[in-house]
């Protein structure tokens, strides 16, 4: 999967589970600042994340993640780990 896949995937979640008007994500869009995502919210993100990466997701991936880019360099680190 791209990273663009990723974002794509990333942003069609963020609209069906946050009701998240499609104008308002792009790769710099904030989590908090901007999009309203709180810490409860970002947990069931990483739930609906979780089938695009195959495994178990870990909080700790997504401590640094700031801007929905810093969510698709995660993701893709993720898929992209060696086994």
């Amino acid at each position: 999967m791209t990273k663009q896949e990723m974002f794509d995937r990333l942003s069609a979640i963020l609209q069906e589970t946050f009701s998240i008007d499609a104008a308002r994500i792009k790769p710099e869009s904030r989590l908090y600042e901007d999009l309203d995502i709180d810490s409860i919210d970002a947990v069931d993100l990483i739930v609906k994340l979780k089938p695009l990466v195959g495994k178990r997701l870990q909080p700790d991936a997504f401590k640094s993640v700031r801007t929905l880019q810093d969510v698709v360099d995660a993701l893709d680190g993720l898929v992209n780990e060696p086994a």
